[in-house]
Parts: structure tokens; C-alpha cells; sequence
């Protein structure tokens, strides 16, 4: 049996759903995906720096989940099945290291579940991206209700879910769901090249931003600037922190180490 998640190591790691044409998450697919995610939390920061999330083809990110196994998900005994595929997308979200997704074609209801687990999303010209559950009589259910109001603001998540209303790119990024759009089968490239830049970053640093900023949503801001004090103290006994301010006064590129 093929895989249905390939992972590639690297500074720049790939993470790829395989399961053509349309990438559906399935039990099968969160298995392999929960897997790979527990390799990438322990990977050391200077291994590891980002995180490229895209699907196989050209036809979807991910069209969402199969609607072949709705039927196994009523009552009881499907629980498990929801709160599985929502803990998948949990542990996505919780990556120390930041997640860019890169979207070819859909992203829809699981799919965009799943883009909204990462930290930045580049989508094509062609990408449609939505949350149509409740055309199917369902709810986002892997944290769509919660992480799309955070992305766009909760008005404009209203309208989106409520009606199960499916975007073009060009109006995904025009509210910010988005972060950038660019040519037809180039978003796994620009991702790509949005992690390497970030690969150049003090690794260290950009694992406790990403942590602070995640905060940042989850608690007041007493709290936060609390936090962000003892991250920095943290950060400026890094042996980093020396070979980057060495570097600048050298006027060189530094070479972190993630120590």
C-alpha cells in the first residue's frame, strides 16, 4: 500500500498529503499524518527550521474529509473519529517550528482545517478555499469554528461558514485567510522560499515568536508581555544570540546552530 503522507527532512522540511486526486482526509491519512507530526516535535531547532505543508497534484490542497465515513461518525461511536481528526490538527498547530502552507487548487472544509493549522498559507491563482460543511448538514469540526475567526475576524467567519460560501484565491487574500497568492502551480515554490528565508533566522528565536505569538491569542497581555520577558532571557544566553550579534558587527551572515 502506498503512503499517504510522504515527509521530507530537511532544513526546510516537505510534508506532503498523497492521496489523489483530491488529498481527502481520511482515518487512514490522519494515521500517517499524526506520525509525521511526531517527528517533526522532537526534531532539534537547527535540524528543523520550517515546515513546507502541501498536497500531491495539482487539482487540491485537500478537498476535506471523505464523505465516505460520515456514516461511521454518527453517534457514539464516531467521537472518537472527530476528536482523532481534531487532535491531528491540534498537534499541527503546535509545531515549534513555524508551518507554511502551499496551496495548489482546493482547500476546502477539512483541507482549509488543515491550511489554518499553519502559520502562513501561499495559495495559487487557481485555489478555491472554504468551509462548506453545512452544505453536507455537518460543522467544521477539526477547528475551523475557532481558527478561521482568529485568521479574518469574527464577521467576516460568520459569513463564511453560515453560508458555506467557497472563495477564489484573489478574495481569500483580500480578507487575509491568505497571505499571499502568486501563479498557478508555483505556491509549493514561493512556500519553499519563504521557509528558507525564515531557515536563516536564529531558529531558537523563531520557535519562542511563534510560541508567543500563539499566546498571544490565549491569554491577556500581562500575561503574554510576562511570557515574552522570560522567553527573551531565555533566547539571550543562546550561544545564537552571541554568533548573531558577532555577525552584525562583522558586517557577515551569521551560522546558527538552534544552541
Amino acid at each position: 500500500m502506498s503512503a499517504l503522507i510522504e515527509l521530507e527532512l530537511g532544513r526546510v522540511a516537505r510534508l506532503t498529503l498523497v492521496n489523489p486526486p483530491l488529498n481527502l482526509v481520511t482515518r487512514a491519512l490522519l494515521e500517517e499524518l499524526d506520525a509525521a507530526l511526531a517527528t517533526l516535535e522532537v526534531a532539534a531547532p537547527g535540524d528543523v527550521r520550517a515546515v513546507v505543508v502541501t498536497g500531491s497534484g495539482e487539482r487540491a490542497f485537500s478537498a476535506g474529509s471523505h464523505v465516505g465515513e460520515f456514516q461511521a461518525q454518527r453517534g457514539p461511536e464516531g467521537r472518537a473519529r472527530l476528536a482523532y481528526e481534531a487532535g491531528v490538527a491540534r498537534r499541527l498547530a503546535a509545531l515549534p517550528m513555524p508551518t507554511i502552507a502551499a496551496i495548489e487548487g482546493n482547500a476546502l472544509g477539512g483541507g482549509l482545517e488543515l491550511a489554518l493549522a499553519c502559520d502562513l498559507r501561499i495559495a495559487s491563482e487557481r485555489a478555491r478555499l472554504g468551509l462548506p460543511e453545512v452544505r453536507l448538514a455537518v460543522i467544521p469540526g477539526a477547528g475551523g469554528t475557532q481558527r478561521l475567526p482568529r485568521v479574518v475576524g469574527v464577521a467576516r467567519a460568520r459569513e463564511l461558514i453560515l453560508t458555506g460560501k467557497v472563495l477564489a484565491a484573489a478574495e481569500a487574500e483580500r480578507i487575509g485567510l491568505v497571505h499571499e497568492v502568486v501563479p498557478a502551480g508555483e505556491a509549493a515554490a514561493r512556500a519553499s522560499a519563504i521557509g528558507e528565508e525564515i531557515a536563516l533566522r536564529g531558529p531558537l528565536a523563531v520557535r519562542e515568536a511563534k510560541r508567543l505569538l500563539d499566546l498571544a491569542t490565549e491569554t491577556d497581555v500581562e500575561e503574554g508581555l510576562a511570557a515574552e520577558l522570560e522567553a527573551s532571557v531565555r533566547i539571550f544566553a543562546t550561544d545564537d544570540m552571541l554568533e548573531g550579534a558577532t555577525a552584525f558587527l562583522q558586517k557577515r551572515d551569521p551560522d546558527y546552530r538552534g544552541r
